[in-house]
């Protein structure tokens, strides 16, 4: 389980997304007790770069973040880095008119392993309880590979490759070649904000023991796909919205396009037949024509989604699925609406994932 600092307190001019007596209560219980995890899962911790990525230099020091670990209960901190936001093999090109590397991803570079240095003698000289994590960042294999060197000779076995959440799975592949060709045989790599389940198998070749990412979450409720994980494919969620809540609604109702009663009866009668269906008293064929008029009603006119419906609701992956969300929630898990029923559905989406990657190691 990855938590950032950035999310819980914020880092410099940004505010954390807890309220203040969310903060309270997570330093005073604990990262483990405060979340309900696990005694066995392992928490690491980050400063959440990507919040500052546009920032000159982090926001934030070596001792506030060691105090955060330490003071949090983590098992795991990483070390205060500066995202590289581009990448660009051919910088280190030694061709004649190659381009050169920007001033600034050596300015960044440089500075995550002063930082990184900084961050291990803290910890060694407090002896804090969490193991540090080194973070690497570069804009190429090679560099890639030199930060993993430099950060193994000042003392780190457990080391994560930062800023490849934008690189394709064949360039963080070549990234994790040329790393191996310095990484000694006890350094442990960590991928920040990388899935990628197809080519696990490989990255553990290469010592990776450990990524994380919020694709699963987000997929849940980011677009008009992949919003509901299945053993061997996605589906697409069936959009319901609230006429009291949804932006469009709302105006078209305000406008006096809608009459706002026929909204809320055709909204209801949606729900209700959705509810019918998973109890195998209604269509397929009827339930499909109430969510296009519903649809269509404000002007939201999704019939490319009715296909991708209609496999859903034949197929009906809810029902064969052993997680605990599914099983409470039936077809609501694969209804797109209302924050908290969107959340769930991506508890489900990193089940599903979790059980892929166990098949897979």
């Amino acid at each position: 389980m990855l938590v950032s600092k950035a999310i819980v307190e914020g880092t410099g001019s940004s505010t954390g997304r807890y309220t203040l007596g969310q903060q309270r209560r997570f330093f005073a219980e604990g990262v483990r007790e405060f979340l309900r995890l696990a005694p066995n899962l392992k928490i690491m911790g980050d400063c959440g770069a990507f919040s500052y990525v546009r920032e000159p230099e982090p926001p934030v020091t070596v001792e506030e973040v060691t105090r955060f670990y330490a003071e949090s209960g983590f098992d795991i901190g990483a070390s205060v880095d500066h995202v590289i936001l581009e990448y660009n093999p051919q910088w280190d090109s030694k061709a004649h008119g190659a381009p050169p590397v920007p001033d600034d991803c050596i300015r960044r570079q440089e500075l995550t392993l002063e930082l990184a240095r900084e961050f291990l003698q803290n910890a060694k000289k407090q002896k804090l309880q969490f193991e540090p994590l080194g973070v690497a960042q570069g804009w190429s294999p090679g560099s890639y590979a030199k930060s993993v060197s430099a950060l193994q000779k000042m003392g780190y076995s457990y080391i994560a490759l930062g800023g490849m959440v934008p690189l394709k799975s064949p360039e963080i592949l070549a990234v994790l070649e040329a790393v191996s060709e310095k990484r000694k045989p006890e350094t442990r790599l960590h991928l920040f904000g990388v899935t990628r389940l197809d080519h696990v198998v490989q990255f553990a070749s290469h010592g990776v023991i450990s990524f994380d990412s919020t694709s699963p979450l987000r997929q849940a409720f980011k677009d008009d796909k992949d919003n509901y994980y299945a053993e061997d494919r996605t589906y697409v969620a069936i959009r319901v919205p609230q006429v009291d809540v949804n932006p469009a609604m709302k105006n078209k109702v305000l406008s006096g396009e809608v009459n706002q009663g026929d909204a809320f009866r055709m909204e209801r009668q949606c729900l209700e037949a959705l509810q019918l269906f998973d109890k195998g008293r209604f269509k397929r064929s009827e339930l499909l024509k109430l969510l296009h008029a519903y649809q269509q009603m404000f002007g939201v006119d999704r019939k490319n989604n009715m296909a991708a419906y209609e496999e859903l609701l034949t197929d009906k992956p809810w029902k064969s699925c052993p997680c605990a969300v599914c099983q409470d929630l039936g077809i609501n898990v694969v209804v797109f609406r209302g924050a908290e029923r969107n959340r769930r559905r991506g508890f489900h989406n990193v089940f599903v994932t979790y059980q892929k990657l166990r098949r897979l190691i």
